[in-house]
């Protein structure tokens, strides 16, 4: 392939000369452009868009990473979707159907010849075709193997560097691969427990795949092989070459003169771990059992044990009537629901429960962050300490840092072609997974023997298209995150027959006192020119047992025990490569019916959808264990045969799973949304929060007018869900009830009374965290926006904590956190992520509100909070707040990042894409919305 950089300055030049001309060496010349002939049939017929920021490109040579750092200098194709991504803030006004590829890519197949702008042959069997626009790959073989051999190969020339980290992250050795950097530590201590598996353990799930599923387990096997394969020529060309990324210079893998190092041959097993990173971060669902159960506790000692369940209750809304749901035709769905008699619950006592510990054997830098610089070269010293703060920063990545919520990622709008100005379905659509620099996930076409798609592949796992489109169909996925994960107390016992402490290794099972099993991982490092962190080292542990992974130790009814977590997916991280494999097959996909059918080999929890050019669909996906009779699931319950799960297979991790017909699922509805929310009725909730209010309905309350005044077009579509990406759910939901309580008696502070007046014009305005024009970097309503910012969390806890009381507040606050505004840094992937107002204590606010001001409400908490019920106490309790938030300064209110300054209103709820390598990017506008979209419409169908 040609090289892919833009013009260096003289002066980057002459630095680089000085570590050796070697580290001139660019990715060899490709072959003269050719067109690629046309082998299918596209029946979108221009009709299909995409966009996945900053750029395709997310490998840099050391000399285009110094390009970068010096003279802000990016790879080609490494930025050239940011733009056209940011524009969308300022543009959605005014957005036609004509006008959306300034926006997105022309997400068509082939290449057209005058857009030819490399091509590139890894074997005579596949030919990689790239565009001059955007870079993507298109990738297209005579032979199956050729195929996936030019999926791997590509993926090397995009993601060789991030897939190198997250298969150490998948097996737990990010620190001794990129450094020993705290946020480093953390990322692996968070990531391994959740998936810990030994070598044999990986190559069991690979055969499992081989032997169990058929010729379709086979075929994914040898179509995994040869991306591998793909990858790993790619390495080895590339190394050979002198153009690999140069982050394996800089963490001290390969000597930058001499060229002597390695970088490590993939495996297949590597896949498994990346897709255990993959899956469990976006597609798991329940957990946190034990959590729940301590706020259980809370409520019951705060009011009894009848009246605090009832309480607690009303806060958990599992099945919620108000609550937005994506099947809203009132089918119902029952799964995970409370039990009338609920049996075989394993509460723990009263300040017994302590966490596992993981790390042992610490030394050095470990738990410290000590820093060691090593002695750099002159060239390289601008890039000293690039990783000192993690090669991925702490709470980046969804579910990681300090107080993050997991998951909660993605949306989509369909509208049904009765509905549409066409008369075929529309999809605005895509996966939310956080921005980073290169982007996790990365695009390209596939067309060879039975795969025929075009779209995103999580880097490492790209052997199929896991969302994008076929020749005349289109799916995309949100998380679902409905309950696969449980909670089990195994009773502690000494082999012995002595009395066990809550420290025991070994358990009843079955009658019989077994011994835990022993995982663990031992990771150290030294100071790099990219990571100074001191020599150091640690041992990660964890204890595995028939029930799942030791999490927590307790008493329960005076008897030690160890609570365990025990998901469906663990052991089977991989098993869903069988439905992406259907998806990408267009003689198995040729109607939703058998697009559901394929999504139902996808064993994470995700929600499907689909759309051809006569059919919007949707189906749920997931391993849902059949539980025992009576079993809560929203609580531990007792590691006993009456209680598991039934059918389970303990030496498998298998189990009996509800039916196909008993997950969610629908076709023909009106229109879909879903932005994480509640699938259907009956079908309950794994966690807090899914309630009144849900950043659903920013979507769901915009499409449900544009359904009732007809006539739908892709750039409607994209227009409501552009504007809800924008908009600040607290203001559009519950602005209104918390100004009717505000203004039940006149405000009569001249001062107090400008600021609601500031507030309701906000509301009157939409409600949005928009810039004045493109690039003021200055809110149109910023004071406003800054005094709700400063409010919320004031008036949650004046609104709640007096009647809950400490203790109860508290452990609710542990479930649930009480804000994810963007400009919070406890959201699902931290600050400056995008993702937002998915967590919070916007429902439980807004029925306590009504419950105030007397209005209905269906579903209501067990007690009004606000002013203990009284109209007027509750609107002094919200005039004293708001009175401090607005004296509070935006400099206290924003106080300052690595990104930003303090007072930085517009910087502080940016996004920033979080360099996982050495390229940097520049801040875009802040948009709550997927990460890669889609917006397609079929004319035609096969």
């Amino acid at each position: 392939m040609p090289p892919r950089t833009r013009t260096l300055r003289a002066a980057t030049v002459a630095a680089v000369l000085a570590l050796g001309t070697s580290l001139l060496a660019s990715a060899p010349q490709a072959g003269a452009a050719q067109p690629e002939p046309v082998a299918v049939t596209d029946h979108c017929q221009g009709q299909c868009a995409d966009i996945l920021p900053p750029g395709e490109n997310g490998n840099a040579t050391l000399v285009e990473i110094l390009g970068n750092k010096a003279f802000g200098t990016h790879p080609a194709h490494s930025d050239d979707q940011l733009d056209r991504y940011d524009g969308l803030v300022a543009g959605h006004t005014s957005l036609t159907d004509q006008k959306l590829t300034d926006f997105f890519n022309d997400a068509s197949f082939g290449v057209a010849a005058d857009q030819v702008e490399s091509v590139t042959k890894p074997r005579e069997d596949v030919t990689i075709t790239r565009d001059k626009k955007s870079g993507v790959p298109h990738i297209k073989g005579t032979t199956r193997y050729g195929t996936e051999f030019g999926a791997g190969f590509a993926a090397g020339q995009d993601r060789l560097w991030l897939m190198d980290l997250f298969r150490h992250i998948g097996r737990g050795e990010l620190t001794s691969f990129a450094g020993g950097a705290l946020a480093n530590q953390g990322l692996e201590q968070q990531f391994w427990p959740q998936a810990p598996y030994t070598e044999a353990d990986l190559e069991a799930q690979v055969e499992w795949i081989r032997t169990t599923e058929g010729p379709h387990g086979e075929q994914a096997m040898a179509d995994a092989q040869a991306y591998v394969d793909g990858i790993n020529a790619y390495r080895v060309k590339s190394k050979n070459g002198r153009y690999f990324p140069g982050e394996y210079v800089l963490t001290g893998k390969i000597d930058s003169i001499t060229n002597i190092g390695e970088i490590q041959p993939f495996k297949l097993t590597d896949l498994i771990s990346i897709a255990s990173v993959v899956g469990g971060q976006f597609g798991g669902g329940g957990g946190g059992e034990v959590q729940a159960a301590l706020s259980l506790l809370a409520a019951q000692q705060k009011y009894g044990v009848e009246e605090g369940t009832r309480v607690w209750e009303s806060f958990r809304q599992r099945n919620d009537p108000e609550a937005v749901l994506t099947v809203h035709d009132g089918t119902s769905f029952p799964y995970a629901g409370k039990p009338d008699q609920a049996r075989g619950a394993a509460l723990p006592d009263a300040g017994s429960v302590t966490p596992e510990p993981l790390i042992h054997d610490r030394t050095g830098s470990a738990g410290t962050g000590a820093k060691a610089p090593v002695k750099a070269p002159a060239a390289l010293k601008p890039l000293q300490g690039m990783y000192d703060d993690g090669v991925i920063p702490e709470g980046s990545l969804p579910g990681t840092g300090g107080g993050a919520q997991k998951r909660g990622m993605s949306n989509a709008l369909l509208v049904s072609g009765k509905h549409t100005a066409s008369g075929n379905p529309i999809a605005v659509m895509g996966p939310q997974t956080g921005y980073f620099a290169p982007q996790l996930m990365m695009l390209q076409e596939l067309q060879g023997p039975g795969i025929s798609a075009r779209g995103v592949s999580f880097a490492g796992v790209g052997m199929y298209i896991q969302m994008g489109r076929g020749q005349d169909y289109a799916w995309s996925a949100t998380s679902a995150a409905q309950d696969i994960t449980d909670t089990y107390a195994v009773e502690l016992c000494e082999p012995d027959g002595s009395t066990p402490s809550k420290d025991s290794t070994h358990y009843r099972n079955d009658g019989a006192c077994t011994p835990m099993e022993k995982l663990e991982r031992t990771n150290s490092w030294k100071p790099t020119v990219a990571d100074s962190t001191a020599k150091g080292s640690y041992r990660m542990q964890v204890w595995r047992t028939d029930y799942g992974i030791v999490t927590h130790r307790a008493t329960v009814g005076g008897k030690p025990v160890a609570y365990t977590s025990l998901r469906t997916t663990y052991r089977h991280e991989a098993d869903s490569i069988i439905g992406f494999q259907l998806f990408n097959d267009p003689a198995y996909i040729t109607d939703a019916a058998s697009f559901q059918q394929a999504a139902s080999h996808i064993d994470y929890a995700f929600n499907w959808f689909y759309a051809d050019s006569r059919t919007a669909a949707f189906y749920n996906s997931g391993m849902n264990p059949v539980r025992a009779a009576g079993v809560d699931p929203a609580l531990p319950v007792k590691a006993e045969k009456a209680y598991e799960w039934q059918g389970y297979d303990p030496a498998a991790n298998t189990t009996d799973y509800t039916p196909f017909a008993e997950h969610p699922q629908s076709s023909g509805q009106d229109y879909y949304i879903s932005w994480n929310n509640r699938q259907a009725k009956d079908y309950a909730t794994a966690a807090f929060g899914f309630g009144a209010v849900h950043r659903g309905d920013l979507l769901d309350d915009r499409v449900a007018e544009l359904v009732d005044d007809g006539g739908v077009t892709r750039a409607s579509l994209t227009r409501a869900m552009a504007e809800a990406a924008v908009t600040d759910l607290r203001g559009e939901q519950l602005l209104p009830e918390l100004l009717k309580v505000l203004r039940s008696q006149p405000v009569t502070d001249p001062a107090l009374n400008a600021v609601v007046q500031q507030l309701d014009s906000w509301r009157a305005a939409g409600s949005q965290r928009k810039e004045t024009g493109p690039g003021s970097h200055t809110y149109t309503h910023a004071d406003a926006v800054r005094i709700m910012d400063a409010w919320w969390p004031k008036l949650i806890e004046a609104e709640f904590r007096p009647g809950l009381g400490d203790g109860l507040y508290t452990a609710l606050t542990a479930n649930l956190a009480t804000d994810e505004s963007p400009a919070a840094s406890h959201g699902p992937s931290g600050a400056h992520s995008g993702s937002a107002f998915q967590y919070g204590w916007w429902g439980f606010a807004d029925k306590d509100l009504r419950q105030v001001l007397g209005q209905p409400v269906k579903g209501p908490l067990a007690k009004t909070y606000c002013g203990n019920g009284d109209l007027s106490t509750c609107r002094q309790a919200l005039l004293a707040t708001l009175k401090q938030a607005a004296a509070e300064p935006a400099t206290a209110v924003y106080p300052g990042d690595d990104s930003c300054g303090a007072g930085e209103q517009w910087c502080t709820d940016a996004i920033v894409h979080r360099a996982l390598g050495g390229i940097t990017h520049k801040t875009i506008h802040w948009q709550n919305r997927p990460t890669y979209q889609q917006v397609v419409e079929f004319p035609s169908h096969r």
